[in-house]
């Protein structure tokens, strides 16, 4: 849970800070495209990311190498954080922004794979929807210090926004540190599936078992209609939040407010997530999951069509909130439901391949279509299309779940 609080916050700040501070660096440049630059670095980072996992998840069943690797991806990130807050050119800036993201993803591999380690199955889902409430809350104290940092620097301290924004990547970057401490201190990999000598094994069957893996959900038409369908839809969510900011920024709505939003936004997520655990168990995790996807297509249409204003990104990140947590938290228990429980760790592994992969698509989408056709709106209203084929999918899967007693 703590280290949920540590890299929360470093997602945070980067889904609002950060494309503000680079949309400065891009004008000072001479160049004003802010969506597709984002978009860009944001698709580079997951798709090493999504290149990485096969071979890491099963890096991550050797013997005493979990926490190894985790260290070493979780280091690599802090210091890559901590280094974006040095004064530089906007390349620069994104190539350590591509390699903190990049190790924060690779490092999630682990942390999610110590699940296992570190309760019992009977309160497995409780830790885990308690991590993702204390990220949402607990991101927001050292963003909170960060932000008035930013706008108070100016008129009290004597300093301008850039530098404190530039101070708030070394806060967080600390922040990151002191909360992964403990998680470090205490683990201990009590599950594995070879001994640290079979290292070498391990990876020449780390395609393999994907393989196999594969052609079984193949052959179970509901899973895989499923699991299409969250490919295309949590991809557009990771998107919508990924790209808010730059976006605004291309439409010249005021960075302050923006970033004020953004953090209401998860205050927000926090007790829509709780309600709509609630709501699943009265009317179905698929339905509810269905009910978000659309949505989000109305979001996505808002923002694209609609939204030119400071008070108008307030109402986006409000609604972004409202279904954000909950369809995130809700995607990952309804497909618990849908595995067969013997080999769960394996399809976990999947799940998690799928939504690291599906980080690519939506914003390498709206970066190539802002580019080409120089509208920013066009390039959001494209994770419509995302939104549109999710439904779909939702809709041709029978829920199997209604029919258990």
């Amino acid at each position: 849970m703590l280290y949920d609080m540590g890299n929360s916050a470093f997602v945070l700040l980067t889904t609002s800070v950060a494309p503000i501070y680079v949309n400065g660096l891009l004008k000072a440049a001479g160049e004003t495209n802010i969506v597709s630059t984002w978009g860009y670095a944001q698709t580079i980072a997951a798709l090493i990311a999504a290149i990485l996992m096969p071979i890491l998840g099963s890096l991550a069943d050797i013997e005493g190498m979990k926490i190894k690797f985790f260290i070493g991806f979780t280091g690599t990130a802090i210091l890559a954080c901590a280094a974006m807050a040095l004064p530089m050119h906007w390349l620069a800036f994104l190539i350590l922004y591509i390699i903190a993201r990049t190790g924060l993803n690779a490092s999630m591999t682990f942390y999610d794979s110590m699940l296992i380690d570190t309760t019992g199955e009977q309160r497995m889902d409780k830790i885990s929807a308690y991590g993702y409430a204390i990220g949402y809350v607990g991101s927001t104290l050292p963003f909170i210090l960060c932000l008035g940092i930013i706008l108070a620097g100016p008129r009290y301290f004597g300093f301008s926004q850039t530098f404190g924004i530039q101070c708030s990547f070394a806060i967080t970057a600390l922040w990151w540190l002191l909360f992964t401490i403990p998680l470090v201190r205490s683990f201990v990999q009590h599950h594995y599936r070879l001994p640290a000598s079979r290292m070498r094994e391990a990876l020449r069957g780390t395609f393999s078992e994907l393989g196999t893996t594969m052609r079984t959900i193949a052959h179970n038409r509901n899973l895989l209609l499923y699991m299409i369908a969250y490919f295309f839809y949590i991809d557009a969510v990771n998107t919508v939040i990924s790209m808010s900011t730059s976006y605004g920024a291309q439409l010249g709505l005021n960075a302050n407010m923006m970033v004020v939003a953004l953090l209401v936004t998860q205050f927000v997520a926090f007790p829509s997530a709780i309600a709509y655990g609630a709501l699943a168990n009265r009317i179905g995790a698929k339905r509810m999951i269905t009910i978000s996807v659309a949505a989000y297509v109305g979001i996505v249409m808002f923002a694209a069509l609609l939204m030119d204003s400071a008070v108008e990104f307030w109402i986006l990140a409000v609604l972004v909130g409202l279904f954000m947590g909950g369809i995130q938290a809700l995607s990952r228990s309804y497909y618990g439901k849908l595995i067969p429980k013997e080999r769960a760790n394996e399809y976990y592994g999947f799940y998690d391949i799928f939504g690291r992969t599906a980080s690519v698509l939506g914003t390498l989408l709206v970066a190539a279509i802002t580019s080409i056709t120089g509208n920013a709106s066009l390039g959001v209203l494209s994770i419509g299309i995302l939104l549109v084929l999710a439904l779909i999918f939702l809709l041709l899967q029978r829920d199997p779940t209604q029919n258990r007693g």
